[in-house]
């Protein structure tokens, strides 16, 4: 059931998945789906999205990279810490296909992740394309060992995997042919290079769009996206076809007071 109001969690466990980025893992049955995402509030400092990472019957967690004071703070937190858990919103992946493909740049790794096992389980050929700017940013490697999810690893510096992009990587394999699907996570201009891709040889793809987000079910119209108009946060995973019609899709984002702000290039 989703949970309008926040439920109060404490914290279960703190996972140090890579430098600046935590996961915090929470005992409680989620009715969730590989894709949504939670609104978590942190008492006296803000309310934020933040997809799940992981999940599991029982328990689940979200994956977090200090960039900002919410995300600062939630990375201090310790087991037996409260939080505000509302949710599930928005639309999760649609998975499909024999043999598919899952690009992240970043954390941007974390809602796809419980896709993979959930691809695992069906018997779906999965190939888990994890980017990062060099070694020390990289988050699930020992993971997805444990996992037995076929990973390749790409790096900006070269510092682990091959010295590419995620968007490189995945050229690669559609030039061999036989994927029927990808699925994307991650910053807006890579997305944007793999809805482009998947084009160009005509294969499936959904990719996880994250915006600045107020209320997390469309009330507020902070992630509202020009000129479809439409609250990004009702969906969040689009298809490829649907992010590429966007206008500011790759564009630039909005601050909290709405104002463009463009993406560094």
């Amino acid at each position: 059931m989703k949970s309008e109001l926040p439920i109060t969690l404490p914290v279960e466990k703190v996972i140090d998945e890579a430098e600046g980025v935590k996961s915090l893992i929470f005992r409680h049955k989620l009715d969730a789906k590989p894709g949504q995402f939670l609104m978590v509030w942190i008492p006296r400092v803000d309310l934020k999205p933040f997809g799940v990472s992981y999940l599991e019957e029982g328990s689940f967690g979200i994956t977090v990279c200090k960039v900002g004071p919410t995300s600062e703070k939630l990375c201090r937190a310790k087991k037996g810490d409260l939080l505000g858990i509302m949710g599930p919103y928005g639309k999760p992946f649609t998975l499909e296909g024999r043999r598919i493909i899952l690009v992240a740049g970043g954390y941007g790794a974390a809602p796809l992740f419980p896709l993979a096992e959930e691809a695992k389980k069906k018997g779906i050929t999965t190939t888990f394309i994890i980017g990062a700017k060099s070694e020390s940013y990289l988050i699930y490697r020992e993971r997805a060992k444990k996992a037995g999810i076929n990973t390749i690893i790409t790096t900006d510096d070269g510092s682990c995997g091959r010295k590419c992009f995620t968007t490189d990587a995945l050229e690669d394999a559609l030039k061999a042919g036989g994927i029927d699907k990808v699925y994307s996570c991650g910053p807006e201009i890579m997305l944007k290079k793999v809805a482009e891709l998947c084009r160009r040889h005509q294969v499936k793809c959904e990719v996880s769009m994250h915006r600045y987000m107020k209320c997390g079910f469309g009330v507020c119209g902070s992630c509202s996206v020009d000129d479809q108009g439409f609250p990004l946060c009702k969906k969040v995973v689009l298809t490829g076809e649907e992010a590429l019609r966007i206008k500011e899709f790759g564009q630039h984002s909005r601050d909290a007071s709405g104002t463009k702000q463009p993406f560094a290039r």
